[in-house]
C-alpha cells in the first residue's frame, strides 16, 4: 500500500484552498496531513475528521496565531524541514510554500495550485503594507526575503513532478513564473447544497467578504446612480463602514448572514454582481447553481465560470471590462435590456460543471496517470 503525504500551506479558516483539501482528503483518508501552521477554528475542524496534524516551527513563534503572515520570510525554510522521505507519493495544496516540500527521484510529487506565491510575485506591495513593512529598515528586509522567495519559489518548481491548476488563469500564471504546463482541474463547489430556484425578486446580490481588492465600494457608488435599483450587499470585513456611510434608499447592508440567508437571497435576486478579479471565484458558481445570472468583472476566473451573452447559445451571465461604477451601471443597464436571454435552468446546468464528484474523478485520474509514468520511468533506469 503507498504511503501518500498531503500538504497544505496553513490552516486558518476554511475557505477555497480548504474546500479543495477537504476533497483530497477525502479521496486519500489514510493520508498524513502536514502544513507551515494550525489554527484552524474547532468549529471548522470537521473537515480534517480528527486527523494528526504534523506542522513546522512556525506554529511556535511569537504572535503565530494571528500574525503568521509576518513570518512569510522564514517558511520555505520551514517547509523544507518537513521530512516527507518515507511517502511514494507528495500531494500539495498550494497558494504560498507548500509546493517547496523536499522529495527524493523516486516519489511523485503532485501540486494543485491555487496561485504561485502572490505575497512575493504580483501582490508584494500589498503584502508589505499589510504588514507595516513598506518602509524602513524593516521595509527593505522584508524586500530582500521577497526577492530571495522568487528565487525559491522557481527553483522549488523543479521538484514538482505534474502541476494542476485551478484555472486556466492560474495555469497561466504558472507558465509565466515556473515556464511549466499545468492541468487545469476547477476547485470543487458544493452545488447540491445551493439548490435551484426558478422564482426570482427585482433586487440584485452582492455578497463576499468586504475588503478593498473584492471591490464591493464600486458596486456600491454603480447603484448609487441608479435609484430604481434594489441592490443588497451581504457579507462582513474591514470595509463594512466605508460602505454603511455610503448606503442609501435603494441600497441594503446585511453584514454578515448565515448559509441558510445567504443562500435563500442566492436563489431569489434577479441577478448576482461580482466585481473581483478572482483566481477562481466560488461565489459566481454558487449564484449559478441556484438558478441565478451573474453580471461579473471580466478578467480572471468569472471568464471560465460565467458563460457570456453574445458567446454562448447558453449565456448565463454578462461581462463589464472596468472595475468602475460607470463600467457596472452599464452592464446592469445591459442586463436589464436583455434579461430574457437568461434561465434559471442554464444557469444551474453551466454550474453543475464544478460538482465535487467531478473534481474527485478528474483528480484521481491524474494521480494514476502520474504513478504510472513514475513506475515506467523507474522500469527504464
Amino acid at each position: 500500500m503507498p504511503k501518500i503525504a498531503i500538504v497544505h500551506d496553513w490552516l486558518t479558516a476554511y475557505a477555497g484552498s480548504e474546500r479543495v483539501l477537504e476533497q483530497i482528503l477525502f479521496l486519500f483518508p489514510d493520508a498524513d496531513l502536514f502544513c507551515v501552521c494550525d489554527f484552524l477554528p474547532e468549529s471548522e475542524r470537521l473537515m480534517l475528521k480528527d486527523k494528526h496534524i504534523t506542522t513546522t516551527f512556525i506554529q511556535r513563534l511569537p504572535l503565530a496565531r494571528t500574525r503568521y503572515r509576518n513570518y512569510l520570510p522564514l517558511m520555505p525554510l520551514a517547509v523544507e524541514q518537513l521530512d516527507l522521505s518515507g511517502y511514494d507519493l507528495v500531494i500539495s495544496s498550494s497558494h504560498a510554500v507548500a509546493k517547496g516540500v523536499l522529495t527524493g527521484p523516486e516519489q511523485v510529487h503532485i501540486s494543485y495550485v491555487h496561485s504561485p506565491l502572490r505575497y512575493a510575485w504580483d501582490l508584494q506591495h500589498q503584502y508589505l503594507r499589510e504588514s507595516n513593512l513598506n518602509r524602513g529598515i524593516k521595509g527593505w528586509l522584508a524586500k530582500f526575503f521577497l526577492h530571495y522567495m522568487r528565487q525559491w519559489d522557481v527553483r522549488t518548481a523543479n521538484g514538482v513532478d505534474c502541476f494542476i491548476a485551478n484555472s486556466i488563469f492560474i495555469a497561466g500564471r504558472i507558465w509565466k513564473v515556473y515556464r511549466r504546463r499545468a492541468k487545469v482541474i476547477y476547485p470543487p463547489v458544493d452545488v447540491e447544497k445551493f439548490t435551484l430556484w426558478e422564482h426570482k425578486e427585482d433586487f440584485y446580490l452582492t455578497a463576499s467578504r468586504l475588503v478593498s481588492y473584492k471591490k464591493i465600494d464600486a458596486i456600491v457608488d454603480a447603484f448609487h446612480t441608479m435609484p430604481n435599483r434594489h441592490l443588497i450587499v451581504i457579507g462582513d470585513g474591514p470595509d463594512m463602514d466605508l460602505l454603511r456611510r455610503k448606503k442609501s434608499p435603494n441600497i441594503e447592508i446585511l453584514g454578515y448572514q448565515p448559509f441558510e440567508i445567504l443562500r435563500a437571497h442566492m436563489q431569489r435576486a434577479k441577478a448576482f454582481v461580482f466585481a473581483a478579479e478572482e483566481d477562481f471565484g466560488i461565489a459566481p458558481v454558487e449564484a449559478q447553481a441556484c438558478g441565478t445570472p451573474v453580471i461579473a468583472f471580466g478578467k480572471g476566473g468569472a471568464l471560465e465560470t460565467v458563460r457570456a451573452l453574445g458567446s454562448s447559445t447558453s449565456p448565463t451571465g454578462i461581462f463589464f471590462n472596468q472595475q468602475t461604477p460607470e463600467s457596472i451601471q452599464e452592464a446592469i443597464n445591459r442586463f436589464e435590456r436583455d434579461a430574457t436571454a437568461f434561465t434559471p435552468g442554464n444557469c444551474r446546468t453551466n454550474a453543475l460543471r464544478f460538482s465535487p464528484n467531478l473534481f474527485r474523478e478528474q483528480f484521481l485520474a491524474i494521480v494514476a496517470n502520474e504513478k504510472s509514468r513514475r513506475s515506467k520511468r523507474l522500469k527504464r533506469n
